[in-house]
């Protein structure tokens, strides 16, 4: 399976509860909420053709917690079906117990396990949300493609999907789209490590 990575971003960087302001308060965050104000149908028919691509999906624990809770309460929701029945994988190293069928936890070296979940016969592998365990499976070079949806607008403060410090990565713009409510929708793909050149102005 190819690994996926499908990240809600402010202009600024942040991925942190993007879908209400009590999805993830850690830090004392209290700017949750900020990408609801820009969803609109044609953004959630492609979100929806993301997911009929997926055959496996991947969380860290916190975002796994926050999908068991909600999810199954969400049978109206056109992707309830999908997300409920899809075998599930949650990273962690503290997690002993996984309510939502079909789940597997994934513990110790993670990275190797997620490189064996990839070689399994299938489509898409994806991550959604979990910002933390994207950033290690990028570092670790497991990530294939990430397609990243970003709102017009700044938070200025919360956890962001590129802190500094964060593993260097090349990648290569494959699609790109803006939706009426003014998401900018962009799709990349790995190219392993990044290049570096110097620029030489007009006489170059």
């Amino acid at each position: 399976m190819k690994l996926v990575v499908q990240e809600f971003l402010s202009l600024d960087g942040v991925s942190q509860g993007p879908g209400s302001p009590d999805e993830d308060v850690s830090d004392g965050f209290e700017r949750g909420g900020w990408f609801v104000p820009h969803l609109d149908e044609e953004f959630e028919r492609l979100a929806g053709s993301w997911l009929g691509e997926a055959d496996a999906l991947l969380f860290g624990r916190r975002t796994y917690e926050n999908f068991a809770r909600d999810w199954p309460k969400m049978t109206e929701h056109p992707f309830a079906g999908t997300m409920n029945g899809l075998p599930k994988y949650v990273a962690s190293h503290t997690l002993t117990h996984a309510a939502w069928d079909p789940t597997t936890i994934l513990s110790g070296d993670v990275p190797a396990q997620v490189a064996e979940v990839k070689r399994r016969p299938g489509r898409e592998l994806q991550i959604h949300g979990s910002a933390r365990l994207a950033q290690s499976l990028l570092a670790a070079g497991l990530v294939d493609t990430l397609r990243l949806v970003i709102a017009p607008v700044v938070v200025g403060r919360g956890r962001r999907l590129f802190p500094d410090g964060g593993a260097p990565a090349g990648l290569r713009l494959v699609g790109h789209r803006t939706t009426p409510g003014g998401l900018s929708v962009h799709t990349f793909e790995s190219t392993g490590a990044p290049r570096f050149g110097t620029y030489g102005g007009a006489d170059a």
